[in-house]
Order: C-alpha cells, then sequence, then structure tokens
C-alpha cells in the first residue's frame, strides 16, 4: 500500500514538473485546449493541464529578417532581371500568425515576388536602377497591408540586388566608359579655356601697365618742359621788370637790342636786317673800339 503512495505521488510530481512552463523575454506561447485555441501566454511561469492543454506554437516577438533568392522581373521595355529583395518584419499577433496563414513565410516571400513584378513591370531598366527607394516604399505597403490579417507588421523591404543581363551590363559599363571620357575631355577643355583667359587677361593687364607707364612718363616730361618754360619766362620777367625800374636811357636800349641780335644770330644765320638806330649804334661802336685801340709799331712809322 504504501508502495503505491510513493508511486502516485511520484506521477505527481513528474506531472507538474512536465506541465510547468516558463515563457522567456519577447516570446509568447499559443495554447490549445481539446484543439480550440486557449490563450497566449506572456512571459512568465504557467501552468497547463495535463491530457488537455498543449502548446500549438511558439511565437517571437523579435524584428525578424527574411532573405529571398533572386527572382525573374521584365521591365517595361522587356528586359528580365534578377532582383533579390530582404523583408524585415516582426509578429503583432500570435493567434493570427498561426491561424490565419499556413506557411505565413512562404506566403510572405510569394507576396513580395507578385508585388515585385507589378511594380517593375510599369518601370523602365534605367528608372528602375535609380528608383530603389521608390521601389522600397512600394513594396513595403503593400506588404504591410497585406499581412495585418495575418497578425505580421512589415517593417521595411530592400532590394538588395539588381542584376541585369550579361550584355546589358557590358553597355552599360561602355555607356559608363563613354560618360567618363566625355566629362573627362569637357574637364580637359575648361581648364585650357581658363588658362588661355588668364593668359590674355594678364597680357592685358601688362599692355596696360606698359601703357600706362609710358603717359606717367610722357606726362613727367611735358610737366619738366612746361616747368623749365615757365622758369624762363619768369626770369625774362623779372629781366624785363628790373630794366624798366632802372629806367635806361635809348643807348643802353639800343645796345642790349644789339645783345639779343647776337644771340639770334648765333652763327645760324646768314643774313641779318638791322633798324637805322640799332645800325648807327653799331657804326658808333665800332668806331670807338677803333679809336681807343692801341695803334702797332709799323702805324707809329
Amino acid at each position: 500500500m504504501l508502495i503505491v503512495v510513493l508511486l502516485l505521488i511520484l506521477i505527481l510530481v513528474i506531472l507538474l514538473v512536465t506541465n510547468v512552463r516558463v515563457v522567456p523575454q519577447a516570446t509568447v506561447f499559443v495554447t490549445e485546449r481539446l484543439g480550440a485555441y486557449n490563450g497566449t501566454w506572456e512571459t512568465g511561469v504557467h501552468v497547463k493541464l495535463p491530457f488537455v492543454d498543449r502548446i500549438a506554437r511558439k511565437v517571437s516577438l523579435k524584428e525578424q529578417v527574411m532573405d529571398f533568392p533572386p527572382q525573374p522581373v521584365i521591365t517595361k521595355d522587356n528586359v528580365t532581371i534578377q532582383i533579390d529583395t530582404i523583408v524585415f518584419y516582426q509578429i503583432t499577433d500570435a493567434k493570427l500568425y498561426t491561424y490565419g496563414v499556413e506557411h505565413p513565410l512562404l506566403a510572405i516571400e510569394a507576396l513580395t515576388a507578385t508585388t515585385l513584378r507589378n511594380i517593375i513591370g510599369d518601370m523602365e531598366l534605367d528608372h528602375t536602377l535609380t528608383s530603389r527607394d521608390v521601389i522600397n516604399s512600394k513594396i513595403t505597403a503593400t506588404l504591410d497591408s497585406a499581412t495585418d490579417k495575418w497578425g505580421i507588421k512589415v517593417n521595411r523591404v530592400e532590394l538588395k540586388n539588381i542584376m541585369p543581363p550579361a550584355e546589358i551590363q557590358d553597355a552599360m559599363e561602355k555607356q559608363m566608359k563613354a560618360e567618363r571620357e566625355r566629362r573627362e575631355a569637357i574637364l580637359r577643355a575648361e581648364g585650357e579655356k581658363r588658362s588661355q583667359i588668364l593668359v590674355a587677361e594678364g597680357e592685358k593687364e601688362s599692355a596696360i601697365l606698359r601703357a600706362d607707364a609710358v603717359r606717367e612718363q610722357k606726362i613727367r616730361e611735358a610737366q619738366g618742359e612746361a616747368e623749365a618754360v615757365m622758369l624762363v619766362q619768369q626770369a625774362l620777367a623779372d629781366s624785363i621788370k628790373l630794366l624798366n625800374e632802372a629806367a635806361p636811357s635809348q643807348p643802353v636800349l639800343t645796345i642790349k637790342a644789339y645783345e639779343a641780335l647776337e644771340k639770334v644770330a648765333d652763327g645760324k644765320s646768314t643774313k641779318i636786317i638791322l633798324p637805322t638806330e640799332i645800325a648807327s649804334m653799331a657804326s658808333l661802336v665800332t668806331a670807338i673800339k677803333e679809336v681807343g685801340a692801341t695803334p702797332s709799331p709799323d702805324e707809329k712809322r
């Protein structure tokens, strides 16, 4: 009898231990009772009824990532490209996730592929290659709306890679090479143009400086000549003023006129016409010189 009691106690302990569950953080357990949904266990310790309750699914509430293999997609200009996508999603309702769709991940993959084909089908290849953000936004909005009834929140979708056919890639590389060469030629031409402009501007400034220097030199020479003429005229005016203040007699004026004529002749004129007064004065001066001259020994004899 004691053995039976001990055996029953052992069975009860085993049942108790095996039916106690600890739910970890960021995880929920979906439980069923007699095949029907019973509840969702949050983080903590829970006990289920033996042979009545069962854990239908353990669901992680963390954000998860799915990397889908490349999908063949045809663009609007009939180019077949391979696109592989990455989906970032999070389960928000464990009950809908468990009972909403049979294979949630497979459903998301199929929905992503069909949505991608619909979007890319309305875009040309060049637009597809340069519109990743637009494509990502459209796919994210479509998937998020479609997966709400599955208890899934699609946070974002990223195009991991877009792979055109080999011949298209080769043509694109040649186009890019030609574009780089064109830009290089433009930059070289702009550099040469700028260099010529700088040289021309330098020559222009140099010519202006030379012209300014010549003009300044001529101005200074003219100013010097003008000052010299002014000084001469001033000296002449002063001499005339002094002569007028001295009140010279007629013979003195005649002699001064004669001196002026000598300077005018200066050995460069061959004929000089003298006024009568000056000619008479000149004869008189000559006579005085002859009278005052000392006679030579021959003349004394």
